[in-house]
């Protein structure tokens, strides 16, 4: 059995093919089945996201399912020509595809190097493989491979400790600067957009708590708020909430600054002096640059945050190499491990036969034998003899045949002392 992958990414096709071939949850579920239908003896893995679709696919029968029958099922589950699958899509098998499926898991192959959102999603397709009966003893195997060689980049290397994006620097680099815990800070998010959103999805994580969002239209705040669980207020009684928080955050679009520090001033009085945190994540920026003059208030801007991005990815860079060591490191160990399970059978097989056949002419032997009283003892001997002499007639085959394993059966021992000793089909 051989690991196939037929698929595209973001490397090398336009989003409106990623578009066209992509897989929502419950067309996978219902591709999965048709698989199955198609091809009874084959296993299917259907990863797709925002970046990548891609099918990993293996049979028992690898004249069954080629290039070809992959390309023209995807063809007929889109109504595309299998052509135009074949163009726009790349074909990876054996290691290739192993060491593919291991860079994705670990966030190597991914447009944010280190992001760690990709793992969950090769976990989720896997899983709902699975659960829907179209995983098998290959893909079983290498998907838990590639779920470890992601651990190990994770835990070896510094890519995933180093963050890139703004909110998730501003929340995770920035905010415990200022503040031992969220938890019991009165937190004011302003814009209900997706920089908002992914803001708040880091504060949750940081622990926080008590969080209000503030947004123009209040029906966008709702529904983010309703989302995370957390409180909405309207656009007028954003000053109230300035007063009462410790951590004010903008995320809003607007063209002109929504707090002027003429605004802020009798704001900062009522507050008393008590430590402010203010992160201004949007262009153009929300707050008058001039607040963080005032005492007690730190502001950071979003060209503050940026640098922090740029320096952390140049640092996550530094670090693939050792990564994309450990990725080469992990598929050797999976091929190697995989030639050698593949020899077992053959081999247990062979000695089985070989014992058979001793067994059948020292019983022969036996029988004349006891007629003529012979010690037993001398029949003991002539066993251990059979045994030896079938030890050595097939330690040479055998000793090739581990050699070629561990070389991924480049030179066909496997099949032929298969076809050789007639040892059927595995």
């Amino acid at each position: 059995m051989t690991l196939q992958m037929i698929g595209c990414s973001y490397h090398d096709t336009e989003v409106e093919f990623r578009e066209r071939v992509s897989f929502s949850a419950d067309q996978i579920q219902k591709t999965l089945g048709d698989f199955r239908d198609r091809f009874p003896r084959s296993e299917l893995v259907l990863l797709s996201t925002c970046n990548r679709v891609e099918l990993y696919t293996s049979s028992s029968d690898n004249t069954e399912l080629d290039h070809e029958s992959v390309a023209q099922f995807i063809a007929e589950q889109h109504s595309l020509s299998p052509s135009e699958v074949i163009d726009q899509m790349i074909y990876l098998s054996g290691s290739d595809a192993v060491k593919h499926l291991f860079t994705v898991a670990s966030s190597l192959d991914s447009m944010v190097l280190g992001e760690s959102q990709i793992l969950s999603q090769v976990k989720q397709a896997y899983e709902q493989a699975c659960d829907l009966g179209s995983a098998g003893a290959l893909t079983h195997s290498v998907f838990q491979a590639a779920n470890r060689a992601a651990k190990r980049v994770q835990s070896e290397t510094a890519i995933h400790r180093r963050r890139v994006s703004v909110p998730s620097v501003a929340i995770g680099e920035i905010v415990p600067e200022v503040f031992d815990s969220l938890k019991n800070k009165q937190v004011v998010i302003c814009g209900a957009g997706e920089m908002g959103e992914e803001t708040l999805r880091y504060l949750q994580q940081a622990g926080a708590k008590n969080i209000c969002v503030i947004n123009r239209s209040r029906q966008r705040a709702d529904n983010l708020a309703q989302n995370f669980g957390i409180e909405s207020d309207d656009w007028g009684n954003l000053h109230q909430r300035i007063v009462q928080s410790d951590l004010l955050i903008g995320t809003t679009s607007a063209t002109e600054p929504i707090l002027t520090q003429a605004d802020f001033e009798p704001l900062h009085l009522q507050r008393k002096n008590r430590l402010m945190l203010i992160l201004d994540l949007a262009v153009p920026r929300d707050f008058d640059a001039s607040i963080g003059d005032l005492p007690s208030v730190y502001l950071y801007q979003i060209d503050d945050l940026q640098a922090a991005c740029e320096r952390n990815r140049r640092e996550r860079q530094k670090e693939w190499p050792k990564a994309l060591q450990i990725i080469e490191d992990e598929t050797a160990k999976f091929i190697k491990d995989l030639n050698h399970r593949a020899t077992g059978p053959i081999v247990r097989r062979l000695r089985e036969q070989a014992q058979e056949l001793k067994q059948d002419e020292l019983q022969r032997l036996v029988s004349k034998l006891n007629s003529s009283n012979v010690d037993p003892a001398v029949a003991k001997e002539i066993e251990k003899s059979f045994d030896r002499l079938i030890n050595k007639l097939l330690h040479p085959p055998l000793a090739s045949l581990r050699d070629d394993a561990a070389e991924g059966h480049e030179r066909g021992l496997l099949e032929a002392i298969r076809l050789l000793f007639k040892l059927g089909d595995d």
